[in-house]
This record gives C-alpha cells, structure tokens and sequence, in this order.
C-alpha cells in the first residue's frame, strides 16, 4: 500500500513536470526563436528548464522514499546506463573525427534514458 501511493504522488510530480516543461517548451519555440538576441530570448529559451528542474526534483524525491533495496537497484541501473552513455558518446566523438555528421546534445540525454531504460530490462530478465 506504502508503495503504491508513493508511485502516485511520483506519477503525479513527474507528470506535471513533463506537462509543465512541455508548455514551456511550445512557448519557447514559438516565441523565443523569432525574438532578437539578447537576455530576454535567452532566458525564453531557457525556460523550459525549470519543468526540467522540476522534473529531476520529482525523480530525487522518489528516491528519497524508496527503501533501500529499491533505492541502491535504481542507482546501479542509473550509474549503468551513464557509463554505457560515456561509452557510446565518446565512440560517437571519434566517429566525427572521422567525418560522421555531427549529433545535437539533445541525443545524448536521448541515449541516458534509452540505456537506463535497456539496463533494467536486462537485469529484470537476468533476474527471473
């Protein structure tokens, strides 16, 4: 039972982060890109981070409530999947050298959540 309404005040603080960042993001674009430069399309620009913000809030709160077994998986799948990321963006980085196109920063918070995503499948089904 503790478990379970804890997974919905997470659901609850993570989505309304995402919706949040998502708003900001559709603003941002609209309204940011067109602007000429200066500190106010910078910080239009920007804004989107404070859903982003929000978000790692509700992702560091949820851990803080997970009991240990729980807690110390997670951080072992995180700390997987950031060292699998390293591997992949520094291949990657050499790659480049080698004339392949050149990738956004946006990819590599894309490869995180993708090789989190595959450690813990992995390790569930090791786990059976």
């Amino acid at each position: 039972m503790h478990e379970k309404r804890n997974a919905k005040i997470y659901m609850r603080e993570l989505f309304g982060a995402i919706a949040l960042y998502t708003i900001l993001l559709m603003a941002a674009i609209r309204f940011g890109r067109p602007m000429e430069a200066g500190l106010l399309r910078t910080v239009v620009l920007l804004s989107p981070m404070l859903g982003f913000g929000l978000g790692i809030w509700a992702i560091a709160r949820q851990i803080r409530r997970a009991d240990e077994y729980v807690r110390k998986h997670l951080l072992e799948n995180v700390s997987l999947g950031a060292a699998i990321t390293a591997g992949l963006t520094f291949s990657y980085g050499f790659l480049e050298t080698a004339g392949y196109p050149r990738l956004s920063m946006f990819t590599v918070w894309i490869v995180l959540c993708l090789s989190v995503v595959v450690v813990q499948v992995a390790r569930k089904l090791l786990d059976r």
